[in-house]
């Protein structure tokens, strides 16, 4: 049997021009350079974040503050699911898929339900686990509630933290939704709705989650065959 693994920010939720903007809210709330910060929280945990902008704040009231500003977001926010979630998400079999975000589970579940996205039984947070991404921590902990080996485990993912936690759990990585691969991804999309038909034959084990082909330079969704020199879809 196979399994998918799902991270949701970037992956199956847009939610990047909100994330951009409650990370400049909370900069602006402390007199720091909104740009500045956004830059560094994209490649860190927020505690990590405060610690490198504000370190002479305390970081439990900064992350206070940010967790006020990204509530309100779920509620108020404008975001969408990518093309092809909906689809994705409805056609796989209970209890062979997951979630496993940074996020934590209120508020994917707010945003599942503003965009009409189906939520797995298993749902991995940043409370479910000590250490997050690029840990494998949280990946693994996903697999074994699913009660799968990683062998088995396909990972989506559109951020290098991600696709290094699943690599480092021994797992499948396919990349979406970035115009460049991310290092190490056994496979690349450029868009989710790219990946959906290979992710559904994975899921129903049709598929192999090896490397067989590589992007090539056309549309996104085009790959070339090892061997080949020609792309096809």
């Amino acid at each position: 049997m196979k399994y998918v693994l799902f991270d949701v920010d970037g992956t199956l939720i847009d939610a990047v021009a909100n994330q951009r903007l409650v990370w400049r809210t909370w900069a602006q709330r402390y007199g720091l350079d909104p740009d500045e910060v956004h830059q560094v929280a994209l490649r860190t945990r927020p505690m990590e974040t405060f610690a490198r902008v504000a370190p002479d704040r305390d970081p439990q009231e900064c992350l206070a503050a940010l967790h006020e500003l990204e509530d309100d977001d779920v509620r108020s926010g404008v975001y969408s699911a990518y093309d092809g979630a909906s689809e994705l998400l409805s056609a796989l079999r209970p209890g062979a898929w997951a979630l496993v975000t940074s996020n934590y589970e209120h508020r994917v579940r707010g945003r599942f339900a503003r965009t009409g996205l189906p939520v797995p039984e298993v749902l991995v947070d940043a409370a479910a686990v000590e250490e997050g991404k690029p840990s494998p921590v949280p990946y693994l902990r996903a697999a074994a509630r699913l009660g799968a080996a990683p062998e088995d485990c396909l990972v989506i993912e559109d951020a290098p933290s991600g696709v290094r936690a699943g690599l480092d759990a021994g797992m499948t990585v396919w990349g979406v939704n970035a115009p460049v691969a991310v290092d190490g991804v056994h496979r690349h999309y450029g868009s989710l709705r790219a990946a959906v038909r290979d992710i559904l034959a994975f899921a129903s084990g049709s598929l192999s989650g090896e490397p067989e082909v590589y992007p090539g330079d056309g549309l996104p969704g085009q790959w070339i065959p090892l061997g080949l020199d020609e792309a096809v879809p």
